[in-house]
Parts: structure tokens; C-alpha cells; sequence
């Protein structure tokens, strides 16, 4: 993956499209999710200011928002900081994952046409392509991608967006594993099992796919976070 903080062009913000808070803070969080900065990494605001190219007022904004959706923590007589993952919060995420997840596998495979199938293949297919030639960022807007798909098929678009609301979270810990060696190898397989079970309408085996899938990357972010500790 590129290194965001080579130099201040790596971060610099282009003030023609977004705004600068927003800019700011999409490339706040890639370099949290690419590991540029990692949990516990002291954010200092003149610094930030010097790489990105904006005002403190702009940073302090953006880490503001970061600290709502929980990437930024800020540490008594230190300032704000990464985050350091809470292991039994991200257990929860998980825990709520299983259930969102399985239950739109089990809807899409009522709901699924062929043409919806094709399109969860390809959306699959995308993932496998940003593994091989794209950046870790790249990895997780494919796979948001194809939940965004799968929940769209199965008519859960409550439930798709309590998943949008830990969104940031998830991506987190999505980083994490899909750092691992093989991961990609092991991600298409268990994606492949969701896919194929919608295919035949087998509503009971996508959700088994589907649960068996988020326990596999659970228990794979678990060991990291104990590692970490």
C-alpha cells in the first residue's frame, strides 16, 4: 500500500471538490485504515497541519468527527490519539454482524433473481480484483459494495442501515484481517459459499455462509486485538 505520509503531497487536500472538512477527513481516516497511523499514535495538530495543507481549525473539525465514529480517542494530558480497538466492542460489531448478514443471505436467496445473482458474482469478483491490484481502501469499497447489494436483493434497508451506522467500525476492524497473509484466498471462498447458496435459493445455507463467514473473520480480528494488547 502507498505511503500516505512519504510527504505532505501524499495528503495534501485538492480544495476543488469536497469540502476541506470532508477531504480532511476521508484522508484521516485511509491513513488510520492503511495503518499510516496506528492505535495509539499521538495525532498532533501542527503536524497534521503541515501534511495536509489546512488550518488547525479544519483538523480539529476532522478529528472531532473521527472521534464520533470512533477512530480518534482523545487521552487525559495528551490529546487526541488512534484509537486503541476495545475487544469486547468488537465482539458486539461482530456479534451484530452474524445476525444482520445471515438474515439478508437468507432473504436474497427468497428474493434473488438471476440477473441479482450476477450481480452479487461480479460485486464478489470486484473484491478479488482489489485484493490483487488495488490499495487496502480500494478492498473495502468493493466490499461494502456487495453488502450494500445483498441487503438491497433481500429488501433490508433498515437493517442495511444500522449496518451503515457501524460502518467505521467495521472497516476497522476489516483493515485488520484483511491485512493477514491469504486472506484474500480464504475471503473468495467464504464470499463464493454466500453467492452460490442465493444462487440455488437455499436460504438456510446463505445463512450459514453468511454467519460462518463473519465468525471466520471475528475469531481472526479477536487474535489480533489479544495480540495487541
Amino acid at each position: 500500500m502507498p505511503d500516505l505520509l512519504a510527504d505532505h503531497g501524499g495528503l495534501r487536500i485538492d480544495r476543488s471538490t469536497k469540502t476541506l472538512r470532508e477531504r480532511t477527513v476521508e484522508r484521516l481516516r485511509d491513513a488510520i485504515l492503511n495503518f499510516q497511523f496506528k492505535a495509539g499514535d499521538r495525532l498532533i495538530e501542527r503536524s497534521l497541519c503541515e501534511k495536509l495543507g489546512v488550518s488547525r481549525t479544519v483538523v480539529r473539525e476532522a478529528l472531532r468527527h473521527l472521534e464520533a465514529e470512533g477512530f480518534v480517542e482523545t487521552l487525559p494530558q495528551q490529546g487526541p490519539a488512534v484509537a486503541k480497538p476495545d475487544i469486547g466492542q468488537a465482539a458486539q460489531v461482530y456479534e451484530i454482524r452474524a445476525l444482520l448478514e445471515a438474515e439478508a443471505a437468507r432473504a436474497a436467496a427468497r428474493m434473488a433473481t438471476p440477473a441479482d445473482v450476477a450481480r452479487l458474482a461480479a460485486a464478489n469478483t470486484a473484491i478479488q480484483a482489489a485484493f490483487a491490484d488495488g490499495t487496502g481502501r480500494d478492498v473495502l469499497r468493493a466490499t461494502t459494495g456487495f453488502y450494500e447489494l445483498l441487503f438491497t436483493i433481500a429488501g433490508k434497508s433498515v437493517a442495511w442501515q444500522l449496518v451503515q451506522g457501524l460502518n467505521a467500525r467495521i472497516n476497522y476492524l476489516r483493515a485488520m484481517t484483511i491485512s493477514r497473509p491469504n486472506r484474500s484466498v480464504d475471503a473468495n471462498a467464504e464470499m463464493l459459499r454466500i453467492v452460490e447458496a442465493i444462487a440455488r435459493g437455499d436460504g438456510r445455507a446463505a445463512a450459514k455462509a453468511s454467519f460462518d463467514h463473519v465468525e471466520k473473520v471475528k475469531n481472526l480480528a479477536m487474535a489480533m486485538l489479544d495480540t495487541a494488547q
